[in-house]
Order: C-alpha cells, then sequence, then structure tokens
C-alpha cells in the first residue's frame, strides 16, 4: 500500500509538472512579443535589405506593439547578416530581412555559403523588387542597345557595380550579357557591399552602369539622375511608362532576374512565434502605408503565407541553378 500510495504522489507529481510546462508555454507565446524585436539587414544601408526591413518596421510596430530595429549587418554578399541570425535563439527577437542574393543565389551558386536555403524558419515573402539597368543622366548612352553595342565594341573597357559576387546585381548583368550573346568578361564588375553603395559608385562617376533593384533606384530614377535603359518586369511599369522591358528589346531572358525581401527566422523558431508574424502580417498587408511605402519605391507589395514562402525560395534556387550551370557561374 505504502509502495502504491508513493506512486501515487509521483505520478501527480509529474503530471502537475507537465501542466506547468503546458501553461508556461502558453504564457511565453502570449506574451510575445515582450521587448524589442531586432530586423538583420543582410547589406548596408541604402539597399534593398534595409528599404525593406525599415518599410516593414514603419507598418508592423503599430500591430506588434514593440520596436522593430533594422540592423545592418554586413558582409560576403549578405551571407554574414544571413548566418547572424541563423545561430541567433529561436526566441523571434532576431529576425532576418532575407534576400533573393543572400537566401537564393549564394546557395545556389557558392558552395562555399555557410548555409542552405532552407536553413531557417521561413515567416514571408514581403515585396518584389524588379530590376532596371541605368546610366547617369549625362552618359552617352541614351538606350540599352547603345549601351550593349559599346560592350560588344570594347569587350573589358566599360565597368559596373554590384553588390558582390553572386548577388542580383551581378547576376541581373551576367544575363543581360548572355542574352546578347556577349562573354562575362565583357563589361568589368565593380564589388561593393549593398545595392545602395553600387548605386553611389555609379553617381559618382566609379562605375558607367548598374543593373539594379528598382527600390533602390526609384528616386534616382524619377529625380533625374539616373537614366533608365530597361526593367525586368514583363510590362512596362505604371509609374515608368518610357522604360522598356527586356521582351520590348529582344532580351526576354532578363524577366528571370527579379529581386525580392522575405522575413525569416532562426531555424526551429516555434509555431506560436510565426503564427503571430502571419496574424501581424494580414494586417499588414491591408494597410495603406505598406501600399504606399512599396509603391513609392518602385517595389510590389507581395506578402505570402509561410507555406508559399518556401515553395517560392525553392523554385528561386533552382532557378538560379539552371542560370548558374547555363552561364557557367557555379562554384
Amino acid at each position: 500500500m505504502k509502495n502504491r500510495s508513493i506512486q501515487r504522489r509521483c505520478a501527480m507529481f509529474i503530471f502537475a509538472l507537465l501542466g506547468m510546462s503546458s501553461v508556461m508555454k502558453i504564457a511565453n507565446a502570449q506574451s510575445y512579443p515582450n521587448k524589442p524585436i531586432t530586423l538583420v539587414a543582410p547589406y548596408s544601408a541604402g539597399g534593398d535589405s534595409d528599404f525593406s526591413g525599415r518599410n516593414l518596421a514603419a507598418v508592423a510596430t503599430k500591430y506588434i506593439n514593440q520596436p522593430l530595429i533594422v540592423q545592418n549587418i554586413v558582409g560576403a554578399s549578405g551571407t554574414i547578416g544571413s548566418q547572424k541570425v541563423r545561430t541567433s535563439p529561436p526566441d523571434g527577437y532576431t529576425l532576418l530581412i532575407a534576400r533573393g542574393g543572400s537566401q537564393a543565389i549564394s546557395p545556389a551558386l557558392d558552395s562555399k555559403t555557410p548555409y542552405k536555403w532552407n536553413d531557417f524558419t521561413f515567416i514571408a515573402i514581403l515585396d518584389l523588387n524588379p530590376v532596371a539597368c541605368v546610366v547617369k543622366s549625362d552618359s552617352k548612352y541614351k538606350t540599352m542597345k547603345e549601351l550593349l553595342a559599346a560592350i560588344r565594341a570594347e569587350p573589358g573597357k566599360l565597368n559596373y557595380a554590384s553588390a558582390g559576387s553572386g548577388t542580383t546585381q551581378h547576376l541581373a548583368v551576367e544575363v543581360a550579357l548572355n542574352a546578347s550573346n556577349l562573354p562575362s568578361s565583357a563589361a568589368l564588375m565593380i564589388p561593393y557591399k549593398s545595392g545602395g553603395e553600387a548605386t553611389t559608385a555609379l553617381l559618382s562617376n566609379q562605375v558607367d552602369f548598374i543593373c539594379n533593384n528598382l527600390p533602390t533606384l526609384a528616386g534616382q530614377i524619377k529625380g533625374g539622375t539616373v537614366r533608365a535603359l530597361m526593367v525586368s518586369t514583363p510590362e512596362r511599369l505604371k509609374d515608368f511608362p518610357d522604360v522598356p522591358t527586356g521582351r520590348d528589346l529582344g532580351l526576354l531572358q532578363f524577366e528571370e532576374v527579379m529581386g525580392w525581401s522575405g522575413l525569416y527566422g532562426p531555424p526551429g523558431l516555434p509555431s506560436e512565434v510565426v503564427n503571430k508574424w502571419v496574424e501581424v502580417l494580414k494586417k499588414v498587408a491591408q494597410d495603406p502605408a505598406w501600399a504606399r511605402g512599396n509603391e513609392t519605391a518602385g517595389a510590389i507589395a507581395a506578402i505570402r503565407s509561410p507555406a508559399e514562402t518556401e515553395v517560392f525560395a525553392r523554385q528561386q534556387v533552382e532557378l538560379y541553378e539552371k542560370l548558374g550551370n547555363t552561364l557557367g557561374l557555379r562554384k
């Protein structure tokens, strides 16, 4: 009898502990977030990840009820900041503004990337960024055909800026050259730390042209400091009706290049945290300020579910693996 009594007490104690554990999990889920959240932008200020992070922070703060702090952690084509998030505690307080370059292109093309494309918790796609090829407004090249003709006439003379090897800015030029039957060596790439720095390099006459994500360039195009020669959308953009598409110019392959931003977490992020963000982002998607922020910068608002985000990310990796094989860019 005494043994049975002890067994009953032990069982009751274990059940009590399990109950407390469940209560604590529920309490933790309900209390998230209870402190500021860091959004790591893996490229420097002024670039596309920086824009997406700050655009999200400006709108989502009122729905998440905590400050959203954008932190730029730059280097190695976005992989340093991405790796920082991957190794952070999975508590929802350090999240990544994922970019196509760091999360799809690098894993697809560079075997030294310190993570796989799916080594993260997928939360959402935030926006899509068409790519535009531009020159300074005082450039002698008035059209994309003129620029490509100059590259063909003197291979290796003209140069362009990118946010690093294997980024959207790099691959966009590679695709444009390939579609024009020109080798990679026809134009010289000069790497910088972000799309913003690449744009600055063009404005300061350090390079001849760039193909960059439109959110980084929209202000300069509208302000007349740069001239857009081509965009990667299938149809001309409403805000830039005079800029031809790759399709218009017979460079259909250029449509395959599209920048994007997403919201990722470290691996093992609790479902309660993911669900909280899904709830918040549903409200963000309906907020006019979110739409205005994207439209002003030339981005396309495109919030998607975690499952849709994973499918999209996988398709992006497969696309760049294919392009990498075609263009001989895998290493």
